[in-house]
């Protein structure tokens, strides 16, 4: 039987059913649940997540509550070059995103700023809906990720396919539900006590030979270095957490009754959107996180050894305690320093 034309008034949704055959997708909904960390390190690499992120959906957005595990458990060390006192740096996102920008056998200088302090009601608005980010690559392809599901909403529409149209907005409520959570995690803590003025200079050891010189105010390093990034969930939050993630999953299984053409729409959605937000990701050059930033400044310089990294600061910084709390020269060779390492909160 010869296929309908479009013009002669057939529905769009039959006209493309018919030229759609010999091919199943029943489990074409299973994309959702691919154990990727897409939005994960989006959550991370700006600190937190905006509204306009429901219309962000790609496989493993069930995860977002799991951002806090990208560091891998790695806490590293860092001494301050001003003052020789050595800690760890206890934010996992910033943890996460100074292995991002990272070499191995390479010194990478970072800056830190504070980016508003301004607390007006447009701003928090603004910041409620949209994460500031100086790269026009990743904001282009952000913003295209959320006009996809826009547009497939409005397909879904057209062609009447109200079973896809139930996936889509379920997995938008759940994401809706991830993004209350975790704004409400994020909130500025503890970040020790006010040092306004007085200047930073740290370094870091990242494992793989990793090396990360921060400088900035000092009050501007702990609000990206010290205290907790995301609180532990309540009861209430835990609770929602799971009422998400099952929703994801439910939704996976239901999608089998959504229409033929309505299934190759939700699994190109989550595939591209996945690409784009890859990409979006990839471009971030900038850590956000609570009204501060963090950007590597010049390019990373190569060392032969790690202990002509610790001579050369030693020299610059005219102090080398730290180097030696740090591990990275002996005390026997020339220090006046006491031993041991000394750890300040």
């Amino acid at each position: 039987m010869a296929p309908q034309d479009i013009s002669d008034g057939a529905p769009l949704q039959s006209w493309l059913e018919n030229r759609i055959t010999g091919m199943s997708l029943d489990a074409a909904g299973l994309v959702a649940l691919a154990d990727l960390k897409i939005i994960e390190e989006r959550t991370a690499l700006t600190g937190s997540s905006t509204y306009l992120d429901t219309f962000v959906l790609c496989p493993g957005m069930h995860r977002q509550q799991h951002a806090t595990g990208l560091n891998f458990s790695e806490f590293p060390a860092v001494a301050a070059l001003t003052s020789g006192y050595v800690f760890r740096v206890e934010n996992p996102a910033t943890v996460f995103f100074l292995q991002k920008i990272g070499k191995t056998g390479h010194l990478v200088n970072a800056e830190v700023l504070q980016v508003s302090s301004t607390k007006s009601v447009l701003t928090q608005f603004r910041s409620a809906w949209w994460s500031p980010n100086p790269s026009f690559a990743s904001s282009t392809s952000y913003l295209a990720t959320v006009s996809l599901t826009m547009l497939a909403i409005g397909f879904m529409i057209l062609i009447g396919d109200w079973w896809a149209l139930a996936f889509l907005t379920t997995l938008m409520l759940s994401r809706s539900c991830n993004i209350v959570i975790v704004r409400r995690r994020s909130q500025v803590g503890w970040k020790g006590a006010p040092e306004p003025g007085v200047k930073g200079d740290l370094l870091v050891l990242l494992s793989q030979d990793r090396w990360i010189r921060m400088k900035g105010n000092v009050d501007d390093l702990k609000a990206v270095l010290s205290g907790q990034w995301m609180r532990d969930m309540t009861f209430t939050e835990r609770s929602m957490a799971a009422i998400a993630t099952m929703l994801v999953y439910i939704d996976a299984a239901l999608a089998s009754n959504a229409q033929q053409t309505g299934k190759i729409v939700l699994m190109v959605l989550l595939l591209v959107s996945a690409g784009l937000l890859s990409f979006s990701n990839d471009q971030i050059k900038t850590l956000q996180m609570f009204s501060h930033s963090i950007r590597a400044v010049g390019p990373a310089k190569a060392y032969k050894r790690r202990r002509d990294l610790a001579d050369e600061l030693i020299k610059e910084t005219g102090r080398e305690d730290w180097a030696v709390r740090l591990g990275m020269i002996n005390t026997g060779s020339g220090s006046k320093t006491d031993q041991g390492v000394q750890v300040m909160m």
